[in-house]
């Protein structure tokens, strides 16, 4: 009896690979993002909405009456605290998705920090990662 050789089976898919936020993000043939497997925790807005709501909080009790006071006790800018502070005004469904882990890897820092409505639900379909 002949010897027969193992079929090989070869199987294409095309993908692209796209560098967001310092991390590598796989995009499908459409450019649509692959959901990752796990959760995409984003540190570095996370640790800029913890900044908010507590520079937030120094302003309703009144340690500091201004944003250019924060601004000087941390060091930083005045415009970065104030852009910053928006955040507070995101919508809670989108901060707990962010701190969960569930937002779209889309949402950058940058994107969060810019202009965005104050109205909850137009931010849902304004925001990447709602």
């Amino acid at each position: 009896m002949p010897r027969q050789e193992p079929a090989v089976v070869t199987i294409k898919v095309p993908f692209a690979v796209r560098k967001r936020g310092g991390r590598k993000l796989v995009l499908a043939p459409d450019g649509a993002p692959v959901p990752a497997m796990v959760p995409h925790i984003d540190s570095t807005l996370i640790k800029a909405i913890a900044r908010a709501f507590r520079w937030q909080k120094m302003l309703e009790t009144g340690r500091y009456a201004t944003i250019r006071e924060i601004a000087r006790a941390e060091r930083i800018n005045p415009s970065y605290v104030s852009r910053v502070l928006r955040l507070t005004l995101l919508a809670p469904a989108t901060v707990e998705a962010i701190l969960d882990g569930r937002a779209n890897a889309g949402l950058t820092l940058a994107e969060a920090m810019g202009v965005f409505p104050v109205i909850w639900a137009r931010q849902r379909r304004q925001l990447p990662g709602r």
